[in-house]
């Protein structure tokens, strides 16, 4: 018994901490949230271009280059949990999709991390004009936040 509050207190502090967010962006003068989604962003890991574009009333997000596509532009998707899947090219892959607009970005999407082969529930939140927060999830609230900037 002794145990148990100390435990509801971490519990309700990690949860604190994961629900953390940013506050809603104002878009740049007459641009939606799906205009600012739209363009090549840089991801913080192994020097990734991430391609967002247009996809019906939503978004997708495509792989354009990587430290392992720069070094073998064949570079396959071996860690994919689908061993059919397995021999498929990394470059122009899309690892975002799903999404549905929301009033700061897009929510309700996946992400797709070759680096460990699965898929996340993801959303994204536009910070700014260049600056792009996509938060991938396992479950709630088992959640990584990462910062991607716009390529000009």
């Amino acid at each position: 018994m002794r145990g148990k509050p100390l435990f509801a207190i971490t519990v309700m502090s990690l949860m604190g901490a994961a629900a953390a967010t940013y506050a809603p962006a104002s878009y740049a003068a007459g641009q939606s949230a799906s205009e600012q989604a739209i363009g090549r962003w840089a991801t913080p890991t192994k020097h990734g271009i991430v391609e967002i574009a247009p996809c019906g009333a939503s978004i997708c997000g495509r792989l354009v280059e990587s430290d392992s596509i720069r070094a073998n532009p064949a570079f396959a998707d071996g860690k994919n949990k689908n061993p059919a899947l397995r021999s498929r090219p990394l470059k122009g892959l899309t690892i975002l999709q799903g999404f549905t607009r929301s009033t700061d970005g897009w929510e309700g999407g996946s992400i797709y991390n070759p680096e460990d082969g699965g898929t996340y529930k993801a959303t994204i939140t536009i910070a700014d004009a260049d600056t792009l927060k996509l938060k991938g999830c396992i479950v709630w609230p088992l959640c990584k936040t990462q910062t991607w900037k716009r390529l000009r």
